[in-house]
């Protein structure tokens, strides 16, 4: 069971929690950064924050899958966005509210950085999901 918390006396943020309680004895993955590179190895959307952020959302859909999981199971995030204007860290934002990550919503961290490991990447986005229990017929 995934309990998402707003704590009353914070400020509350936008589309996501301040804190995600999980029970003990639940299946966790904690997952690599997910990063703007196609099935090729290429990087998708060079120069442009919006497109990557998008592959990096398609990327961090099939790191779940293959694990058990799915977005809405996501308890927490970091997004790092390279740039130090915040109109980039929010529309890479809109592009992680509009995936289904926020359903939840769940906790996470939006951070502005002066470079990532590949050449020209701009987004990338590590996650920490429930995987949740196989129900059997």
């Amino acid at each position: 069971m995934i309990q998402r918390v707003t704590v009353p006396g914070l400020f509350p943020p936008p589309a996501y929690s301040h804190a995600s309680v999980v029970e003990a004895g639940t299946k966790l993955a904690f997952l690599a950064g997910s990063v703007p590179l196609g099935a090729d190895g290429k990087l998708v959307g060079q120069g442009n924050p919006v497109r990557q952020a998008e592959q990096v959302i398609a990327n961090l859909t099939e790191q779940l899958r293959a694990v058990g999981s799915r977005l809405e199971h996501v308890l927490s995030t970091d997004v790092y966005v390279v740039g130090t204007e915040t109109a980039a860290l929010s529309a890479v934002w809109d592009v992680v509210e509009a995936s289904g990550l926020s359903t939840g919503p769940h906790s996470s961290t939006l951070l502005g950085v002066s470079c990532l490991g590949y050449p020209g990447q701009l987004v990338e986005i590590t996650a920490t999901a429930v995987v949740p229990e196989q129900v059997r017929p």
